[in-house]
């Protein structure tokens, strides 16, 4: 999509990775948009109010008192006519004063006296992203409805690795235009599953699997961006309830099969994404299993309730989108799956490429054939999974 007529300002903090925001930029000029440029003063120490001035082709705003507002209300009046702010990049600090309301610098002081909605690109060391503090204040800005893009793993200007890199332009520029997208499941209820489920064999040990619960997290965050009200049945992961989602927290197959058919009734759509464990332990043990002498040990497996099978089974079910996570003969399992299952969609990769990565390789199957949604991160694999949905449905849902 185009951002032909949004109105956009872009605000810079003081991190190394002001430099990307000079292509940013760019690309959001290039894209259409009108950017107004607004930078901290520690930020014109990592790239030039020039070089912005040129690329956005406009002024440049780093004064609080700037004596170009006639009536001294800068913090005001460069933001009344934006449908965005944008601050790429976000250090930690800049977090944490927008979390407590300080207004102490120009833009700060846009983002506390704004109306319109506030998108942060995080850009730290490491060990900055995963201090306590900045967690709680991640969670804050979160539930405030603040959008948050990124950050990425990778390396860093420090020489460390690790989470807290600030997204890539293209990346930052593609979730501004999920913000600005189509609401093609306005209106719509959806139920998602995502993670893994873990099956008791005794009080510390379980039957698992490697399911990270990235993609099941990116296709409720997708869904919701798409303006659904999306609900969450998650297996135990390590990830944040992506904004505006409703979740709901499990740990066994049939507590989630009890979680789903709560919420499959009123949905209009239900997509299953959780790897769900297929076989339980049938007796498990009230107490911790000992080694037995060399010895080995049996267990008695009996099988899961098939969640996806039953909603689809329902008198009138809601559109069930399945996923199938192979490790060889992708169309063939997935035509397979589909068929047995009498799923109108499903989505298929091969597990060993996906299972714990940011990124995926996603080819879907439907009564019209294949449809390869190509490779790329998780995020965008699960914008395109929720258009072709969004596509799919009949019109009077």
């Amino acid at each position: 999509m185009t951002l032909n007529g949004k109105k956009i300002l872009l605000g810079l903090s003081g991190g190394v990775a002001a430099y990307k925001a000079a292509e940013l930029t760019r690309l959001l000029v290039k894209a259409g948009a009108d950017v107004r440029i607004a930078m901290t003063e520690a930020a014109t120490h990592f790239v030039g109010s020039a070089t912005m001035q040129a690329l956005s082709g406009q002024p440049v705003w780093t004064d609080l008192w700037d004596p170009r507002v006639a009536d001294g209300m800068g913090h005001i009046e460069l933001s009344r006519d934006r449908d965005l702010i944008v601050v790429a990049p976000a250090t930690a600090d800049f977090m944490a004063r927008v979390v407590h309301g300080r207004a102490d610098d120009l833009l700060a002081a846009l983002c506390v006296a704004r109306r319109c909605p506030l998108m942060l690109a995080p850009a730290m060391n490491v060990e900055m992203w995963e201090n306590p503090a900045t967690q709680r204040n991640v969670a804050v800005l979160r539930a405030d409805g603040v959008h948050l893009a990124g950050p990425a793993p990778g390396d860093q200007a420090c020489g460390e690795t690790g989470m807290g890199r600030m997204l890539e332009p293209k990346q930052i520029l593609g979730e501004i235009e999920a913000l600005f997208g189509p609401k093609r499941l306005q209106g719509k209820r959806v139920l998602v599953t995502a993670g893994p489920t873990e099956e008791p064999v005794d009080p510390v040990r379980v039957l698992t699997n490697s399911s990270s619960g990235k993609m099941g997290y990116a296709v409720a965050r997708a869904a919701s961006e798409a303006g659904a009200e999306v609900t969450l049945v998650s297996g135990p992961v390590s990830l944040a309830t992506p904004a505006g989602v409703s979740r709901v927290d499990v740990r066994t197959a049939q507590e989630m099969f009890d979680a789903v058919k709560k919420s499959a009734q009123g949905c209009d759509v239900f997509i299953s994404v959780a790897a769900v464990a297929d076989y339980r332990v049938k007796n498990p043990s009230a107490q911790k299993l000992k080694k037995a002498g060399g010895k080995g040990m049996t267990l008695e497996l009996e099988e899961n309730p098939d969640i996806l099978a039953w909603v689809a089974a329902q008198p009138k079910p809601p559109f069930c989108v399945g996923f199938a996570a192979e490790s060889e003969k992708l169309a063939q399992h997935a035509q397979e799956k589909r068929a047995r299952k009498h799923l109108p969609l499903i989505a298929a990769n091969l597990a060993q490429e996906a299972i714990g990565s940011d990124e995926n390789s996603i080819v879907l199957y439907d009564e019209r054939g294949e449809h390869p949604l190509g490779s790329g991160p998780k995020i965008e694999l699960a914008r395109r999974l929720v258009a072709h949905v969004a596509g799919m449905l009949p019109q009077s849902r």
